[in-house]
């Protein structure tokens, strides 16, 4: 896409060439200025912003190379194309050499020149938008970590400000995907406990017993295989935070017990009988609303209202799309890194795509299809391998949502179509739904269940 305030500077000696050059230009969506002495066209160069440099080879009083030097003087970037009626090939190659972006040769046909200018006003828009994206993402990561300049996000960074230094409770409720752990992390690194310890448990992923000993550690002895004291997390934790992922999928036996530990801040090991003092804050996170849960009684409301000190809600990337270019520009930079590539971004039309795209899967869906385009790319530009694949979404009128189901029940039938569209391959399933697969399993293990009732 071309920047329509971009401007051409044409430089040819041939009165012919600069009158063509203007006819040519008449409708275009740039602006040209056109110089019969080099010299002067410099003199623009150094007062005026200049997009792209197109100049003659052979010219009386300064060369295209002696223009070009004196150029790259002033611009290392500054696309600059060589016009050259000699066909010298070794002309061209030391003007490349130099710094040329490219070459002509005359007499040249003017749809070849269009192409020409198009595509490196383009590609020159581009680069100056990852610069500035660039900028962007380092004042932004410096300060949360996070990437987003969007209304609902700035809402976020305001709450974490308010809280960083307060060792208060706080539930972050989000979609998956959504990025609560990085909102959780924020919130322990903005604050003067930063350099105690930060502890992520993912309550969806261990049974009880196995949850409640890593959460409380044991005693020698306290069960087979305890065969040395083990601290728990929350021990090694104190004076930090921890980070309960999945909170609501714990069950009411080990809610029970979780109540105790936020109340009294101690916990009892596993086989042992003397309470150890922890102080720690408590970070949960959750992608459904436990307030919800608790009305539905599968929440306790007094955990619930200990935890629920402040609510953070993170938005979904279907409602801060204005974040999109820097997200993209972030992952891109990431894993361009990571794998080697020469990468600089996605193509207009692709761009479009991205930003009309709903992303059930959030911040980590978009991540996923960055870096799978990045891992194949052959070349700068990226381009969406398919368009079909990033529909925005309609109203219903045929597929899951055709008779208007509520929205477990959508939920339902959306897994059973990707986990079928994967012939029952659970680890791509949850991939692609970007969600963990422990939690996939918890809901196939649901909906039999549902059946069985039937």
């Amino acid at each position: 896409m071309i920047n329509n305030n971009a401007s051409i500077l044409f430089i040819d000696d041939d009165p012919k060439a600069g009158e063509l050059m203007l006819r040519f230009s008449e409708d275009a969506d740039y602006t040209c200025h056109v110089f019969q002495d080099p010299r002067q066209g410099l003199a623009h160069f150094q007062q005026a912003d200049v997009d792209l440099v197109i100049s003659d080879l052979r010219m009386p009083g300064m060369t295209g190379m002696e223009l070009l030097s004196a150029v790259r003087e002033l611009d290392k970037e500054v696309p600059f194309i060589i016009i050259t009626g000699y066909a010298d090939v070794d002309n061209a190659i030391e003007a490349l050499r130099l710094g040329a972006t490219d070459f002509l040769k005359k007499p040249f046909d003017m749809d070849e020149l269009r192409i020409q200018i198009e595509h490196t006003l383009a590609h020159r828009a581009l680069q100056q938008e990852n610069r500035l994206l660039r900028r962007q993402l380092k004042d932004e990561k410096q300060h949360y970590g996070m990437v987003g300049r969007s209304q609902p996000m700035q809402d976020v960074y305001k709450t974490i400000d308010k809280i960083a230094d307060i060792r208060c409770n706080v539930i972050i409720e989000g979609e998956s995907g959504t990025g609560k752990e990085l909102v959780a992390r924020a919130i322990h690194e903005r604050s003067q406990f930063a350099d105690r310890p930060f502890i992520v448990i993912d309550c969806g992923a261990l049974t009880d017993t196995l949850l409640e000993s890593e959460l409380f550690g044991h005693e020698r002895g306290a069960f087979t295989g305890a065969v040395q004291t083990r601290k728990g997390l929350l021990e090694t934790a104190a004076g930090g935070a921890v980070f309960l992922d999945e909170i609501g999928n714990i069950s009411d036996a080990m809610q029970i017990k979780l109540l105790r530990v936020v109340q009294e801040q101690q916990v009892t090991r596993v086989g042992g009988v003397t309470p150890i003092d922890i102080d720690v804050r408590f970070i949960v996170a959750t992608n459904t609303q436990l307030d919800e849960k608790v009305r539905q009684g599968t929440f306790r409301h007094d955990l619930y209202h200990r935890l629920n000190v402040v609510k953070l809600v993170l938005p979904p990337l279907r409602e801060r799309k204005d974040d999109i270019p820097s997200l993209v520009h972030d992952f891109i930079e990431k894993f361009a890194r990571r794998y080697g590539r020469e990468v600089q971004g996605f193509d207009a039309v692709s761009m479009q795509g991205l930003l009309e795209h709903d992303w059930p899967g959030n911040v980590r869906e978009l991540q996923n299809l960055v870096e799978r385009h990045i891992a194949l790319a052959d070349g700068p530009v990226l381009t969406l391998e398919s368009l079909d694949n990033l529909r925005v979404a309609e109203g219903p009128s045929s597929g899951i949502d055709v008779d208007w189901p509520p929205l477990n029940e959508l939920e339902r039938r959306y897994i059973l179509k990707v986990l079928a569209y994967y012939n029952d391959n659970r680890e791509k399933t949850a991939q692609t739904l970007a969600i963990n697969k422990s939690t996939l399993w918890r809901k196939l293990q649901q909906y039999k269940d549902e059946l069985l009732e039937e």
